[in-house]
């Protein structure tokens, strides 16, 4: 687990988020990725591909990140939940793995887990996306700055002090970390082109 001593305003984190796409189509989608410096200042954007309801969203992504010019830097990665592509689930556990970078897993609305294992249960690698999910650990209650509006986060790597700490820090102009928020702008623009 990653020890931060003292979290500096200019942590360098990539936030995460994917593209839209039709409902039950087919193809490949793309994974947005925003560098940050504390909630304040954009450094980069990237791009990698996934498998809409694939399995292949952790091996993309650690590429896309590892290939980056900024990967030396990158204290901490941020994803906007772990299903990206409908169903194609971050294994958090292994994305840390492979990057050697704590990840935080941060969602708006506390997933339903029996509904979510009953869609997974659609799906020929059921066990494998289901330990995924479990993988990722406890749901975390907390709020961001200023904010009273609840949101949950997942982590790997770090403390649930450290997570929350850095959740506040970063989130800047909404209850949820400016990486993410713009990391969610640019990959909404992207998917509506």
């Amino acid at each position: 687990m990653k020890s931060y001593n003292l979290i500096k305003p200019e942590i360098r984190i990539i936030g995460l988020d994917d593209t839209s796409f039709i409902p039950h189509s087919k193809g490949k989608i793309g994974v947005i990725g925003v560098v940050f410096r504390g909630g304040y200042w954009l450094e980069d954007l990237m791009k990698t591909e996934i498998t809409i309801d694939g399995f292949d969203a952790t091996e993309n992504i650690s590429s896309m990140i590892i290939n980056s010019p900024h990967y030396q830097q990158l204290q901490l990665i941020m994803l906007n939940g772990i299903m990206f592509g409908g169903f194609n689930i971050v294994n958090m556990k292994q994305l840390s793995l492979t990057t050697k970078l704590p990840i935080l897993s941060v969602i708006r609305k506390k997933p339903v887990f029996s509904s979510i294992q009953k869609a997974l249960r659609n799906f020929p690698n059921f066990k494998e996306r289901w330990k995924a999910i479990l993988d990722a650990g406890k749901i975390i209650e907390t709020t961001a700055r200023n904010s009273k509006s609840k949101i949950y986060f997942q982590a790997i790597g770090i403390s649930e002090k450290d997570a929350q700490k850095i959740i506040r820090l970063t989130s800047t102009m909404s209850n949820i970390p400016e990486v993410l928020r713009v990391a969610h702008i640019v990959a909404s623009g992207i998917g509506s082109i």
